[in-house]
């Protein structure tokens, strides 16, 4: 698949001088590091799927009013933002295929225009993807840890305003980016948000796991029931699978990053810039998860999704 300007100059350094291009392209010609030819009709399938998916989440939230909480809100943004990271895919991808068998002519000068206006959307919304994750964990842990004053201090005031606050820094980050694309600090910067952000996810649902196990062992023990080992089972997998997907989805593009920054000459680093589509695919993927995971394990929200799919009929 062709990416557009700043995304197709991250899947290989620009800082290299013109002698070690050459090198580069050398220990690139091994057959591992050929990198996998993926069709743009994969993308087009994938895009399709994730939008539809995450359509339908957002559809449920705003149909039911028992939905119209904080929490539920977070849930939503978050599929908005997934669901523009996969309209960003579906249009770059029609156009690629539109172009590739001459269905469509365009000027250089208005390709270069909507390859700025996409890639701005794409980055923007990857970048408030990663937010609204974050935003959801702290929201969670708010709940466990605060659960009698969780309505006096997630307001709808506060979450009107974090809503608000990610988008606009989002936005912000997105025209930064296709600005200032050639630049390491940029890179440097998406690449500690990326860190914080796991980080993050990784301290507060572990935290909560440990006081759900520690709530369960003090449950056991007073009903004497075999409970525990079962609840704490099912609470380490729901852990393994939220900080597993995140990892895998978004761990290999943000390391190609840093391989960017650390080693452009690197034959190891050369031969991973040549697997970038396959991260792009992870990402994509991860829209396709999210509401697996965030929204569709809520019944009342699968109950209005089934709702909305019967009178869509």
């Amino acid at each position: 698949m062709s990416t557009l300007a700043p995304l197709r100059l991250l899947r290989e350094p620009w800082n290299t001088s013109k002698g070690n291009q050459s090198n580069v392209t050398t220990v690139g010609s091994s057959t591992w590091c050929q990198g996998l030819d993926i069709p743009n009709e994969f993308f087009l399938t994938l895009g399709l799927v994730s939008l539809v998916e995450n359509l339908l989440v957002v559809a449920a939230i705003l149909k039911n009013r028992n939905l119209h909480s904080p929490m539920y809100y977070f849930i939503c943004c978050l599929a908005i933002s997934d669901m523009l990271v996969s309209v960003s895919n579906l249009v770059e991808t029609l156009f690629m295929l539109l172009m590739e068998h001459g269905m469509l002519v365009i000027r250089a000068s208005i390709v270069r225009h909507m390859d700025n206006v996409i890639d701005m959307l794409t980055c923007s919304s990857v970048v408030s993807s990663l937010s609204f994750l974050g935003v959801i964990a702290v929201d969670r842990y708010i709940t466990i840890f605060y659960a009698l004053r969780y309505h006096s201090i997630m307001t709808l005031q506060r979450a009107v305003v974090t809503m608000a606050s990610v988008w606009l820094a989002s936005t912000i980050s997105g025209t930064v980016f296709i600005i200032y694309y050639r630049n390491n600090a940029i890179l440097l910067c998406l690449i500690s948000f990326f860190l914080f952000m796991l980080v993050l996810m990784l301290v507060l649902y572990i935290h909560m796991f440990a006081l759900a196990r520690h709530h369960l062992r003090s449950m056991s023990s007073q009903q004497k029931q075999p409970v525990y080992r079962s609840s704490s089972l099912k609470g380490a997998v729901t852990l393994t699978i939220l900080l597993g997907v995140f990892f895998i989805c978004w761990g290999p593009f943000f390391f190609h990053l840093i391989l960017i920054v650390t080693c452009p000459t690197n034959p190891f680093c050369t031969c991973f810039f040549s697997y970038f589509n396959l991260f792009l695919i992870l990402i994509i993927c991860n829209s396709v998860v999210d509401p697996l995971i965030y929204a569709f394990r809520s019944q009342e929200l699968r109950r209005t999704l089934w709702e909305v799919v019967l009178c869509s009929w």
